[in-house]
C-alpha cells in the first residue's frame, strides 16, 4: 500500500518536533521552511522541558548524552520584594529523586533534531522555499511552491507561529490575541563554580526576572517587563547588566556576561478554529502563552502526543490521515485542555502583577500558606509536568 504523504511548514521547533515524531509512523513527510534549516543565527534563548516531555524526547532519540544538552533543575523557588526591599521566598517546590524541569538551549535543540530527521529517509528537507497557493486536488491537497514545483497531499501541518500568510489566508479572524505591552529580555552570564540545580523567579514591581541554571558554571535570564521600561533599558545595555547582577548577587559570584541581549516582544493568543479541509494548524499557531511559567514548548510536546496517537491509529486502520473526523478528534482532546492551560497561565501572570500593596500582602501570605500545603504543591508539579487531564 502506498504510503499516505504529509506535508509540514515551519522550520522552528514546533516543525521539526512534529517531523520527528511522526517519522515513526508509516508516512511520507516533506518539512518546507523559508530559510535555510541549519544556517539560522544561534539564539541563546533557552526552553524549559518538564520531565514527562523530557521522557518523550528521549523516546525520540534525538541525543546520546542528555546530561550535556539538558540541564537537570531539582528545585523551584519564587520571591517576592517584602518591606525592607529584600527578597523573601514564598515558595518552593522539591521531589526527591525526580526532577522539577530540564533547560536546552533552543539552538542547541534544533541542531539535535535536524541530525535526527537527516537519517530518515522517509523525511524530506525543502528548504528556501514558500507556498504560494493551496488547491483541492481530489480528495488531497495540492500546494503549489514559489520554485513551481507542485504536491499533493493527504494532510498539510501548518507550524509558522501564528505569523505566515498561510495562518492569514485560510485562518483570517480566528483566534483570540492579546499583546502584553511586555518585552522579554534575555541573556546568559558565566558565574562562579557551583551546584547550580535551582530555577529562581522574582516577582517586582511590573517585572519578573527567571534565572535558569543550564551548567554548573552558567546561568540563563529571562526579565520581562512594560515595553516602555525594557525600551528604555534595551538603548543602554550596561545599564541591565547592572541591574540583573544586583538581583542575582545573592545567588551567584564573579558574574560575567556571555552573550549578547536578545529581546522579544510578548503576547497572548488562543486559537478558536484549529483545522480546515486537510489543513491543521499546530504550536504557537494554536496557542502562544506568557514564558512566565516555561509551558510554551511543553503545551506543544503535550498535542503532540495526542496527534501521534490519532494519526498511528488512523494508519494501522488504512484509513485517510487527513480526514475530517481525525482532525476533528484531535480538536475535541486538546482544544478544551489548551484553552483552560492558556487562560490559567494568563491568570497568574496577572496574579503576581497585582500593584496594590495591601493586595499584594493577601497575594503573598496565600501563597506562603500553599507552600506548607503538599497536596497543592503535588497537584501544582503534577499540572505543571503533564498538563491537565479531564
Amino acid at each position: 500500500m502506498k504510503k499516505q504523504k504529509v506535508c509540514i511548514v515551519g522550520g522552528g521547533l514546533a516543525g521539526l518536533v512534529t517531523a520527528a515524531t511522526l517519522s515513526k509512523l508509516d508516512l511520507d513527510i516533506d518539512l518546507i521552511a523559508s530559510d535555510n534549516f541549519s544556517s539560522r543565527p544561534n539564539t541563546i534563548r533557552t526552553t524549559a522541558i518538564s520531565q514527562n516531555n523530557y521522557n518523550f524526547l528521549k523516546k525520540l532519540k534525538i541525543y546520546n548524552s542528555s546530561k550535556k544538552n539538558f540541564w537537570a533543575c531539582k528545585n523551584m523557588k519564587l520571591y517576592v520584594k517584602n518591606k525592607s526591599k529584600k527578597f523573601s521566598k514564598i515558595f518552593e517546590i522539591y521531589k526527591e529523586n525526580k526532577k522539577i524541569l530540564y533547560m536546552v538551549n533552543n539552538s542547541i535543540l534544533k541542531k539535535l533534531l535536524i541530525q535526527k530527521l537527516k537519517k530518515e529517509k522517509c523525511v524530506k528537507f525543502f528548504k528556501n522555499e514558500k507556498i504560494s497557493d493551496i488547491s483541492d486536488s481530489g480528495l488531497l491537497k495540492t500546494i503549489k511552491l514559489k520554485k513551481k514545483k507542485e504536491k499533493k497531499y493527504n494532510l498539510l501541518i501548518i507550524c509558522t507561529g501564528g505569523f505566515s500568510d498561510l495562518e492569514k489566508k485560510f485562518f483570517s479572524n480566528s483566534s483570540f490575541d492579546r499583546l502584553y505591552n511586555e518585552l522579554s529580555i534575555t541573556a546568559v552570564f558565566k558565574h562562579k563554580h557551583l551546584e547550580n540545580d535551582t530555577a529562581r523567579q522574582f516577582f517586582l514591581d511590573n517585572e519578573i526576572l527567571a534565572l535558569l541554571p543550564i551548567s554548573n558554571t552558567k546561568t540563563s535570564f529571562v526579565w520581562t517587563a512594560k515595553k516602555n521600561v525594557n525600551t528604555e533599558y534595551a538603548k543602554k545595555t550596561s545599564l541591565i547588566k547592572r541591574k540583573i547582577k544586583f538581583y542575582v548577587k545573592n545567588f551567584y559570584k564573579n558574574i560575567k556576561f556571555t552573550t549578547k541581549i536578545e529581546s522579544k516582544e510578548l503576547k497572548f493568543s488562543i486559537r478558536k478554529k484549529y483545522f480546515r479541509d486537510r489543513i491543521l494548524l499546530f504550536g504557537d499557531s494554536l496557542h502562544t502563552v506568557h514564558p512566565l511559567t516555561g509551558q510554551g514548548f511543553n503545551m506543544v510536546l503535550r498535542d503532540l502526543l495526542y496527534l501521534e496517537k490519532n494519526l498511528s491509529n488512523k494508519i494501522n486502520l488504512g484509513l485517510d490521515v487527513g480526514s475530517l473526523d481525525t482532525l476533528q478528534k484531535f480538536s475535541d482532546e486538546t482544544k478544551a485542555k489548551n484553552f483552560v492551560y492558556s487562560l490559567g497561565i494568563d491568570s497568574i501572570k496577572n496574579f503576581f502583577s497585582i500593584k496594590n500593596r495591601p493586595l499584594k500582602e493577601v497575594r503573598n501570605k496565600i501563597i506562603l500558606k500553599s507552600n506548607n500545603n503538599n497536596f497543592i504543591k503535588n497537584m501544582l508539579y503534577n499540572i505543571a509536568d503533564k498538563g491537565l487531564n479531564f
